[in-house]
């Protein structure tokens, strides 16, 4: 059996060449992006794709592309 009332939470992990450099989280309202190097949330936005977009602007210019690693 399952619950339809339960939400499954989704995790995205991004790592870039030092490490991990933030995450975003599968929200009811969208996709939020937190940024463990900033003290202020980065935003929830409407797709996945949107969001990570956000990250990667956040972590300024010259840095990589992160990868991404769904937990």
């Amino acid at each position: 059996m399952s619950d339809q009332n339960t939400l499954h939470r989704q995790t995205w992990v991004a790592v870039g060449p030092a490490g991990a450099v933030g995450s975003i989280l599968r929200t009811d309202d969208g996709f939020e992006v937190r940024l463990p190097a900033k003290s202020a949330e980065g935003g929830t936005y409407p797709t996945l794709a949107v969001a990570k977009s956000a990250l990667f602007a956040a972590l300024g210019p010259g840095s990589e592309y992160p990868e991404f690693h769904e937990h």
